[in-house]
């Protein structure tokens, strides 16, 4: 056992398990949660000397780092995992890149006195619901591509670009820059949540200044010419007497940012996770195909089971304790939600998949307390209907055998990059599904 430089209220939290941390290689990558049966057992609380980060993975311990927000700062959640090198610093300085605040990583008193009118501009209820019968239109489009083909990949020609779609349009994207907003997206979880070489930051960083400057100019065109997309709504917000001082322009560019990454890269992954996990249980798949009616529970156990966001960043403000592990102010902690999600003390026999489990909607996936994801409920809404789509016009696809899984190499999102499944497109339920 390796003696950890911080602290521990009289018991070393650095053990065998913290010595083999490692979130950024497989085994970890291809399956986290055979590792945190291990830690939640031997040590729930441990330091990571690689990490420099105090990792924390019970429910309630994860639950309460979240809930004291008073204690446990949000400012680290989006600052990159790994401290920038001279040349990425470079990069970012000739884009004029300069971040500010955002709600996902404010603190009181800023955050609440935003959070309503982020969230009144984005989530409203009406906003939601209105949106459901173009995600079904989007998801049957999509479908029709390759119903009578027989195989697909379900990440690339499904699951990557409907939620893209979805989200782009409500922040006001036109289509034709889709493509390019999605893979400015994709880049930023590797450089915030990853450990990648100088060289592959350098190279991240200038894509993440590219990103940059299109938010900043999408921010400009919203300025000048207002419409009734998420921006528009924000800036009409901005520009009520008496809200002068509620936001400016860069936190206007920095909230469009990532928000362009938050509203579609955590979908796209919950949903190929759960598409795995369904059709791994057939029983679990099949059950849903016989019952639609299932689908709402079904993607609660998803984000239970395999949430595309499995953990989440906080700094400590002042001397803590969880778990009966002491925590020294100005440590940072790792709050591995997914592990939380498998805690059994909570789910019983929390690593099987049951889409009728009664408890599911008490996961974490998107947090708890003050920062509780807003695009929850278009996340929800989003997944139920691609399995209603999916399990009514597909309900015979499978996985195609002996494929490997590969995820990026990063704390806290995980999804597959590819899911290969294949079917008999003779033999599909609707008779104008099948070749010609």
């Amino acid at each position: 056992m390796e003696d950890q430089p911080l602290g521990s209220g009289g018991r070393c939290p650095v053990g065998h398990v913290a010595g083999s941390f490692d979130p950024f290689t497989d085994p970890y990558l291809a399956d986290p949660y055979a590792f945190w049966v291990r830690a939640r057992e031997e040590e729930p609380v441990f330091y990571s000397p690689s990490l420099g980060y105090w990792v924390v993975s019970r429910y309630e311990d994860v639950r309460q780092v979240f809930l004291d927000s008073d204690t446990f700062s949000a400012s680290i959640s989006i600052t990159p995992l790994k401290e920038l090198c001279p040349a990425a610093i470079d990069e970012l300085v000739t884009a004029q890149m300069v971040m500010g605040p955002s709600l996902v990583n404010e603190d009181p008193p800023t955050h609440p006195a935003r959070r309503g009118h982020i969230r009144d501009a984005l989530v409203s209820p009406p906003r939601i619901k209105a949106m459901g019968p173009r995600i079904r239109e989007l998801a049957n489009e999509y479908i029709d591509r390759f119903v009578t083909r027989g195989r697909v990949d379900l990440v690339a020609e499904f699951a990557w670009e409907i939620p893209a779609l979805v989200a782009f349009a409500l922040m006001g994207v036109p289509d034709e820059d889709i493509e390019r907003a999605k893979t400015f997206a994709n880049r930023l979880a590797l450089f915030t949540w990853g450990h990648p070489s100088d060289e592959e930051q350098t190279q991240l960083a200038a894509g993440m200044g590219q990103y940059w400057g299109y938010a900043k100019e999408h921010v400009h065109r919203r300025l000048a010419d207002p419409t009734d997309d998420y921006i528009s709504e924000l800036i009409k917000v901005w520009r009520t007497p008496g809200n002068e001082d509620l936001f400016d322009e860069n936190y206007l560019v920095t909230t469009m940012m990532n928000f362009l990454f938050a509203g579609h890269e955590t979908t796209t992954n919950a949903t190929a996770n759960g598409l795995r996990a369904l059709l791994e249980h057939r029983d679990q798949w099949d059950a849903l195909c016989a019952d639609p009616g299932l689908a709402g529970g079904a993607v609660e156990e998803i984000l239970r089971y395999s949430s595309s966001v499995i953990a989440w960043r906080r700094e400590v403000r002042a001397d803590a304790s969880i778990g009966g592990v002491d925590i020294p102010a100005g440590a940072k902690v790792l709050a591995v939600t997914g592990a939380a999600n498998h805690d059994p003390s909570v789910f019983p026999e929390a690593e099987a998949f049951d889409i009728r489990r009664g408890n599911a909607n008490k996961h974490l996936a998107f947090g708890v307390g003050r920062h509780l994801c807003l695009g929850a409920p278009l996340a929800r809404l989003e997944m139920a209907i691609f399995l209603e789509e999916l399990s009514r016009r597909l309900p015979h696809m499978r996985l195609v055998d002996d494929q490997v899984f590969e995820y990026s190499p990063n704390t806290s999102f995980r999804g597959p990059d590819h899911l290969w499944v294949e079917w008999d497109p003779a033999v599909n339920p609707i008779e104008t599904d099948r070749p010609s």
